[in-house]
């Protein structure tokens, strides 16, 4: 096995994995029998689509609440980002952990979670005798639902910037005569816009491709989006392939465009800080406005944490909802269903964290080999296998969906994964192999570019280099982004509503059609124990890359 084997079989692996899925998207999306295996009437679903009543109010939705999370995100997680980024606050790492939770969090649990709070004769109601079902079950309620969720994105995205690049630029105009104000208008904030705009294109494209929370809210709301018709149009009977091809290719369009637009705007490149030696980062000293900042912090961190999170635990230990919140009321009963032999439970979890665990090595496997092509051996065609590797991160759960069924339920295919788990873990590896490339790219990028030629020279072969110089340079950043997408499988929503086949159920599956049939209990216990997995995997790889940057 050679280098050139390697780029062939790790290019014909995104092939499969990502091309082929939005190509079959294309095709059927361009001839409306395609999935009957005819290429008739080529663009007449156009006029379908055009003609469909709902599409200007499906548009409108997707953007007005896309638009409108990433503006509310911002708002919440800049200030955040730069209060913890610049100044010096007490229990920094309490507030990092605290603002990791709703990353954690399934978007589409915090919805439901919300819904026990605010809606009629929720909690909010049965202690304070008021409720915000209104606000709720609105577009704003969806947009603030799904922002309190989304922000952290832009809160790390600030934070970690300010905390690498420090405040020599900024101190330095202050030693010319700019105040503080202008220092940060015209150094600090220009070096903060890459991430500022990346946070917010990020927080677009999670809010558009959603699909969990306008499921959960939008019906009551009156809010129809792109991604729950894409389901609808898959789940109801007849069900229409080319319909649901024609509104993926519009959302990934708009995905797309994002990105487009974001480095259009940014002028396609970061701005950097270069020093002559690492340095570390001490924040300066808030003053007298150390404890407002703290406070406000606290107020979001109760807000978006701390108000969902025990709406979800206290569901999970109420007999009944309409019991109220009393001691009486309390009861485990919930999480031994859980686990009882007559129940789905245990084979939900063993199926998530199975599908889960082989989703992370096959994207750990792949995204490494993936990056150190690109990075390092700078193969002829690196644009492309790029190109391919960093895809998903632009494509919605639901559009993947769409295209590994008509991708993979044909009948000229003489093994297929469809209607098998497999077609669940071709799903999962399409979606969270942007993490590991990213990650061992930039760990890569690190090491600078003289280890593996010095191993060349003294004889050792790529493979070589790559095994015994390369790889366990990067292993901590590779380990850290199998953990994540770990952590992040085994809650997937959409593509596993989509894709599970008859008879098998993941955890989010079974949260799920836990509130479908009306037991609040048993799917908010699962949510709990959901939770606090991903948080305990998070915190494990954010220490291994901690310990590699001290390394």
């Amino acid at each position: 096995m050679n280098q050139r084997f390697l780029s062939v079989m790790t290019l014909a692996l995104l092939v499969i994995l990502v091309a082929f899925p939005l190509v079959f998207i294309v095709l059927q999306a361009v001839f409306p029998q395609f999935s009957a295996g005819q290429f008739s009437g080529a663009f007449s679903g156009v006029q379908s689509l055009l003609s469909e009543p709902q599409l200007p109010t499906m548009l409108g939705g997707t953007l007005q609440v896309g638009l409108g999370v990433a503006l509310v995100s911002a708002l919440i997680g800049f200030p955040l980002g730069v209060a913890r980024g610049l100044f010096n606050l007490p229990l920094p790492r309490l507030w990092d952990l605290l603002f990791l939770i709703p990353f954690l969090t399934p978007p589409y649990i915090a919805a439901l979670s919300w819904m026990l709070v605010l809606q009629t004769n929720g909690y909010l109601q049965q202690l304070v005798g008021t409720n915000l079902n209104d606000l709720l079950f609105s577009q704003t309620g969806i947009v603030l639902v799904m922002a309190l969720n989304i922000f952290p994105v832009i809160y790390f995205a600030v934070s970690r910037s300010l905390l690498a690049s420090g405040q020599r630029l900024a101190r330095i105009a202050q030693v010319h005569g700019a105040s503080a104000g202008r220092a940060f208008w015209h150094v600090t904030l220009p070096m903060l816009s890459p991430s500022l705009a990346a946070g917010m294109l990020l927080s677009f494209t999670l809010a558009i491709e959603e699909y969990g929370v306008p499921a959960a809210l939008g019906s009551r709301a009156g809010v129809l989006m792109l991604t729950t018709d894409i389901e609808k149009k898959l789940a109801d009977w007849p069900i229409d392939l080319s319909g649901a091809s024609m509104l993926s290719v519009v959302l990934v369009t708009i995905a797309l465009s994002a990105w487009w637009l974001q480095k259009k705007l940014t002028g396609n490149h970061d701005v950097t800080s270069i020093t002559g030696k690492p340095t570390e980062n001490m924040g300066a000293s808030a003053g007298v406005f150390t404890w407002p900042m703290v406070l406000v912090m606290a107020l979001v961190g109760g807000i978006a944490v701390v108000l969902p999170g025990a709406s979800m635990a206290l569901s999970g230990v109420l007999g009944t909802l309409s019991g109220g919140v009393t001691l009486g009321n309390l009861t485990a009963n919930h999480y031994a269903a859980l686990f009882s032999q007559q129940g789905d439970a245990l084979a939900a979890l063993g199926t998530s964290l199975s599908l889960a665990l082989g989703a992370a090595c096959i994207t750990g496997v792949l995204g490494l080999l993936a990056a150190w092509l690109v990075v390092v051996q700078k193969i002829k065609g690196r644009g492309l296998l790029d190109a391919l590797s960093l895809m998903p991160a632009a494509l919605p759960g639901v559009v993947v969906g769409v295209g590994l069924i008509l991708l993979w339920n044909r009948p000229f295919w003489p093994i297929s994964p469809y209607n098998s788990w497999a077609i669940l873990l071709l799903s999962y590896c399409c979606l969270l192999l942007p993490w590991p490339v990213r990650y061992v790219g930039s760990a890569l990028r690190q090491l600078g570019g003289n280890l593996e030629p010095a191993a060349r020279v003294h004889g050792a072969s790529a493979l070589q280099a790559l095994r015994f110089i390369v790889l366990p340079l990067v292993s901590p950043a590779m380990l850290a982004a199998m953990l994540m997408v770990f952590a992040i499988a085994s809650r997937e929503l959409v593509t596993s509503l989509l894709l599970a086949p008859a008879g098998t159920q993941t955890v989010s599956v079974f949260i799920w059609r836990q509130f479908e049939q009306g037991s609040v209990g048993q799917g908010m216990a699962m949510a709990t124990l959901t939770l606090l997995t991903g948080l305990i995997l998070m915190l494990t790889a954010l220490g291994i890359m901690q310990r590699s940057t001290r390394g």
